[in-house]
């Protein structure tokens, strides 16, 4: 089955983006409402990121090593100029592994984690009113796209790092402009990979989640960003990285044009909606933020609401959300 005809945007490039932080904060509402689901979901990132945490200190102790290696070409200069470029060699060394770090670690704990993280994400549709046709994929067919997908991702984030690097080593610009670029280049990279489940159930792969991420760049950055900021905090990737995907759920339902608000209290999923019973944003013409295109069986625009049409697309959407009562 086809995905729904994706939402486009309205709104501007600093709106979108701290919209994304918005939706990252959201992603942690589910440590309230599912703590024991979340809990799970910080195993296997408390285990990653052991792992990685050791190979950093690791890099951090042979820093003045690696500085001197990649600076062989300095080694006749003068001590002063020779420990300048040295000592921007480490910084740029050390920011081009955080970057690549944050990376390997988030596609190596979405692999290892994968069960918990469908599971996390999957709450999370079900309590917005779930995902019509969704498409289910293999533990091993998901695994290899998985590897894949991660495998493509580090290639493209490799290359940016590398520039990055040789950046790093103008002065001032390399110790100011560079670090917060490459936050935001890592905030990009984190998101296209974060959001990989909630894509995948759409049948969605990675070529087209990537284009249809980049067609909404600042929203993306933005969302990416605020948890990239928070790996830097001791143990905020473990809680982040769950929370990480419940608010990627929430960012692939906005831009698919679906509800990204939880349904009341005892309202029955998407498939079982009483005759009549709109989800509280297509009742409120707030139809997941970004208002789709229309399609048949759609509902007609809510009174006041500016036009926006149902959330919900496709031929027998009506079934999904039944029409109102006159």
């Amino acid at each position: 089955m086809q995905p729904p005809q994706p939402a486009q945007p309205r709104r501007g490039v600093l709106a979108q983006f701290f919209h994304g932080f918005r939706l990252a904060g959201r992603g942690f509402g589910m440590w309230v409402r599912r703590p024991k689901l979340m809990l799970l979901g910080a195993i296997p990132a408390l285990i990653t990121l052991l792992l990685f945490g050791a190979g950093f200190v690791a890099l951090l102790m042979n820093i003045d090593d690696l500085s001197a290696w990649v600076t062989w070409f300095a080694d006749d200069w003068a001590t002063g100029w020779r420990t300048t470029v040295r000592v921007l060699a480490g910084v740029a060394a050390v920011g081009l592994s955080g970057l690549l770090t944050v990376l390997l670690y988030t596609s190596i704990t979405m692999i290892v984690g994968d069960p918990f993280y469908e599971a996390i994400s999957g709450e999370v549709e079900k309590m917005c009113g779930g995902v019509r046709g969704e498409v289910e994929v293999g533990f091993w067919r998901g695994l290899g796209k998985a590897v894949v997908e991660a495998v493509r991702l580090l290639m493209r984030t490799a290359i940016v790092g590398l520039l990055l690097f040789v950046l790093g080593f103008i002065p001032i610009v390399g110790q100011f402009v560079v670090p917060v670029i490459g936050v935001l280049v890592t905030g990009w990279f984190f998101t296209v990979g974060i959001v990989a489940v909630a894509f995948t159930r759409r049948g969605v792969d990675y070529p087209e989640r990537r284009k249809l991420l980049a067609k909404n760049r600042a929203l993306s950055v933005g969302f990416g960003t605020g948890f990239v900021l928070l790996f830097f905090v001791p143990g905020g990737a473990i809680l982040a990285t769950p929370a990480a995907v419940a608010g990627g759920t929430l960012l692939a339902r906005e831009l698919f044009g679906e509800p990204s608000v939880a349904l009341p209290r005892g309202a029955m999923p998407v498939t079982g909606y009483p005759q009549g019973y709109p989800h509280p944003q297509v009742s409120q013409g707030r139809p997941g933020m970004y208002p789709p295109v229309p399609q048949p069986g759609t509902y007609p625009p809510p009174a006041g609401s500016g036009g926006y049409p149902s959330v919900q697309q496709g031929p027998q959407s009506s079934d999904v959300y039944p029409p109102r009562r006159p």
